[in-house]
């Protein structure tokens, strides 16, 4: 019995069952546990995007619930222009585009496929990058999540949906400017390359009033910094929609510059009413500077109002002290 009261009790730890460490209330993390969240929301966005890639791969020839494929739908704007502005390659003039190489329609099938997947994934990927770089939120301010990652879907879409409308007439315009010398025979390749990077260029130019937003939320980008420079925002635009459209025709250039003009005028507005909001919370006394002094509250019953002097106390004597006649006499009090 003394052998086995003396001898050492091994703890085993039960399998399965890890304890998981507590978060910090504050949000704060190490470098390791930035790196390990990162990693996390990076596959979790990653898994997204292949899901909504495989998705877009299905769609480019197979039509769910009545909806066209992905291929006709891209392929439209095309084939609406003019049967005599494109080259058709039979004579029932059906609607086709070139392919020059043996894998050109796999690559050009599965780059379409990856865009459509980086769509449908965005709610997922935008959640992610937003909960990665806000990680210090109270849990008042993380409502705008769900605020940030719809807006910035909504434009995106709306700002793709646009460039669909208006790519039909961007192609008439360039293809049809050589009149009856030429038919234009494009490839697969060269077709949804343009069409897609118009996509892009309008979905991403529609997130510049988001940004524009959020700063202003956050405390950088405040009303007065921006109210006087309308001119310079609506130059640099109009200079940016110039530069950036692929097929460089006037209407697109002229449809994205006034879509963004029109979306930046709305986030400036944005601006004004949330500064307006925000100084109405705000005390008086946190815009003074450091070397003004508050008013005194000198009114009746205020903290600084002035108190009456009391009446003088007349001064006796100590006991312990004396005095003499010609001097004093200090060996009483030392």
């Amino acid at each position: 019995m003394s052998n086995i009261n003396n001898a050492e009790v091994v703890k085993v730890p039960r399998r399965g069952i890890t304890k998981r460490k507590k978060k910090s209330p504050t949000g704060d993390m190490s470098i390791v546990e930035h790196i390990k969240e990162f990693r996390r929301r990076l596959l979790i966005a990653l898994a997204a995007v292949l899901v909504g890639t495989i998705i877009g791969f299905i769609w480019y020839q197979e039509s769910f619930w009545n909806i066209p494929t992905l291929g006709e739908l891209l392929r439209d704007p095309y084939c609406s222009l003019p049967a005599e502005s494109r080259y058709t390659f039979s004579d029932s003039d059906e609607c086709r585009l070139l392919a020059t190489g043996p894998f050109d329609p796999f690559m050009l099938r599965l780059k379409v496929s990856a865009l459509v997947g980086v769509v449908l994934a965005s709610p997922v990927w935008l959640s992610q990058l937003w909960g990665f770089i806000t990680p210090g939120l109270m849990k008042n301010e993380r409502r705008y999540t769900a605020v940030f990652v719809t807006t910035a879907v909504l434009l995106f879409v709306g700002g793709a949906v646009l460039a669909y409308f208006v790519v039909a007439y961007g192609l008439e315009f360039l293809l049809t400017i050589g009149g009856d010398t030429q038919a234009a025979a494009l490839t697969g390749d060269r077709y949804f390359g343009f069409l897609l990077a118009l996509l892009a260029i309008f979905g991403v130019s529609f997130e510049v009033p988001l940004v524009i937003a959020m700063l202003n939320v956050a405390g950088i980008l405040p009303y007065e910094a921006i109210k006087g420079k309308r001119r310079i925002i609506i130059m640099v635009l109009f200079l940016f929609a110039a530069f950036m459209t692929p097929g460089q025709d006037p209407f697109t250039m002229m449809v994205l510059a006034l879509s963004l003009t029109v979306l930046v005028e709305l986030a400036i507005q944005f601006c004004r009413l949330n500064d307006k909001r925000r100084d109405k919370k705000r005390p008086e006394w946190l815009d003074q500077d450091d070397l003004t002094a508050s008013p005194l509250d000198t009114s009746a019953g205020g903290e600084d109002a002035p108190a009456p002097v009391p009446a003088p106390e007349p001064v006796t004597p100590s006991p312990s002290t004396s005095f003499k006649q010609g001097g004093s006499d200090f060996g009483d009090v030392l």
